[in-house]
Order: C-alpha cells, then structure tokens, then sequence
C-alpha cells in the first residue's frame, strides 16, 4: 500500500476463524486481521453483539476505538435504560414470544408501559385463555406470559394488548380478511395486524409518552391488508417526536418496516443500525465487542 490507499476486506464470515466459538480457534485470524492495521475503530453497531475475531480479537491486539456511530448507539440506549424521561413506553411486535422474553422481563423494572403486537401478541392472547385460531403461537412460551401479565399488575407496569385485530383465512396478501375483537378470533383464521381500535389506542398509549423504544412490526407489513397498525404506530411516533420525545426504533424488521412504508430516518429521533445488538443491551447483557473498547487491555 502507498500513502492514502485503501484496502477493503470482503466479507469477513467466509473465513471460519472470524465466527469460531473459542479464542484460541480465532487467534490465528485475529491476528492476521490485526497485522494489517496500526489501529482499530469498530463502527458495526449491528454484530458487537457477537464475540467474533473482527468485532472483539482484533480490539485486543491493537489501539481501539468507538467509531461515530457505534458511539452514538450506546449513549442512545444508556438514555434508555440509565434515565429514561417518563412516560417510558415500549413497543415490542415481530413474530417469536421467544426472542422478546428477557427483554420483557428486565424492562419490567425500567419501562411504564410495554405494548405488544406482532406475532407474538397471540402467545399473549392465549396465556389469557382467549382462541387464537391458527394464529401463530409459541406454546413454550405461554407459562413466562402468564407471568410477565400477573407481575406487570403487581409492579404497576402497564402491558398493552390490541382489542381487535385483523384475520385472514391464509398467510396471503389476497386472502379474505375481517376485523374481529381480539378475544373473539374465529377457529380457523389468523390474526394477521392489529385492528383499527387497537392501532388507535397505542398511538393513544405513546401519545404523552417522553421516551418511545420500538422493535418489531404490528403485523406481516410487508402485505398491504396488513400494514396498516405498523403504519398507524410509525405516525404515533413521528407525532411524538416532533413534540419533543426521544423516540427510538430498534433496528431489523422495524427499520425496514418504517423506511417501507414511506418514512423517513429524520422523522424518529433515532433509527438503531442492530436490531440484536438493541435488543441485548436492553437485556442488560454486556456486549462484547463494547465491553472491549472500553476495558484496559
């Protein structure tokens, strides 16, 4: 190389070394990565979730450094979970129970009020005993719902469920579709978006809210029928935002979702680049590849 060229690596993941589970299997990689370079400044927000060669070996042979952007994520979600301005509401859709549970249960103690819509609303939904259809449903899942609902009540944290929801007869964009009351959902037909009245109250629940967290579409957005309670959600929070709340979207489908449907980056105060990596700070895991940035090694 001569002064002022760049190198650019192709994707890192093709070599097994970058993914290996152990640090003496990453060694040999990390430390080829690293005699590349006199210094490292990570600015992948979306993998310091994972403890890979690039993401975290490469931070302990070289001088390393937060990138702007990786730097802006953390101090946005330390807002969310250090000192979060109150009302603290949070919106978790998408489609597994499973992938929102440790979420859930550490926001129980930071967050005002949780609204849940997605696929995963209908584990919610049958954990209160109400038919779901062939909705989709996590059965392992049902007993931590029960839960989380019993000590939201204790606790005084709101949990928010829809009130009717759209269904269709199949996982179609042309299927024949009905609102019904979220506890009235027909044998045989699946909740495919939450309804008009539920689109309406949670817009309602983030209306006076000061801090707004967001991961995970309302429904299958990517079919027009059932766009419409994501849509509904985005404007409550572009609304917020424009009235002075901090309101953060949390990355992946969410992203993609709002971008979609017409939004743009500007109107929400923050759009996360790691779906995961928001999703496991908000966990209160450490993440590795911000742990070592900041550790003396």
């Amino acid at each position: 190389m001569e002064d002022g060229d760049v190198v650019l690596l192709e994707n890192l993941r093709f070599n097994p070394g970058e993914t290996a589970k152990t640090d003496e299997d990453r060694a040999a990689f990390a430390d080829a990565l690293a005699g590349l370079a006199d210094a490292y400044v990570s600015d992948g927000f979306g993998v310091v979730h994972r403890k890979q060669a690039s993401v975290y070996d490469v931070a302990t042979r070289l001088p390393s450094a937060m990138g702007g952007l990786v730097r802006t994520e953390v101090e946005v979600l330390k807002r969310l979970t250090e000192s979060p301005e109150r009302p603290y509401a949070v919106v978790l859709g998408g489609a597994k129970v499973a992938d929102k549970l440790a979420v859930i249960d550490n926001l129980m103690s930071t967050a005002d009020r949780l609204l849940i819509g997605g696929g995963m609303l209908f584990t919610f939904l049958a954990a209160q005993g109400h038919e779901i259809g062939t909705s989709l449903f996590d059965a392992d899942s049902v007993e931590a719902c029960k839960g989380y609902l019993a000590r939201a009540e204790q606790e005084g944290v709101e949990i928010v469920l829809p009130v009717d929801v759209v269904v269709g007869n199949e996982f179609s964009a042309d299927t024949e579709t009905a609102v019904v009351d979220a506890d009235a959902i027909p044998a045989g037909t699946m909740g495919l978006d939450i309804g008009p009245r539920s689109a309406a109250l949670y817009a309602e629940k983030v209306a006076d809210a000061r801090t707004v967290f967001w991961n995970g579409p309302m429904g299958a957005f990517e079919m027009a029928p059932f766009a419409a309670g994501t849509k509904a959600l985005a404007e409550a929070l572009v609304t917020a935002t424009a009235g002075g709340a901090l309101t953060v979207v949390g990355g992946g489908d969410s992203a993609a979702a709002v971008r979609q449907l017409g939004f743009t980056d500007d109107q929400f105060g923050h759009i996360s680049t790691g779906g995961g990596a928001s999703l496991e700070y908000l966990e209160g895991k450490e993440l590795p590849g911000i742990a070592i940035l900041t550790k003396e090694h």
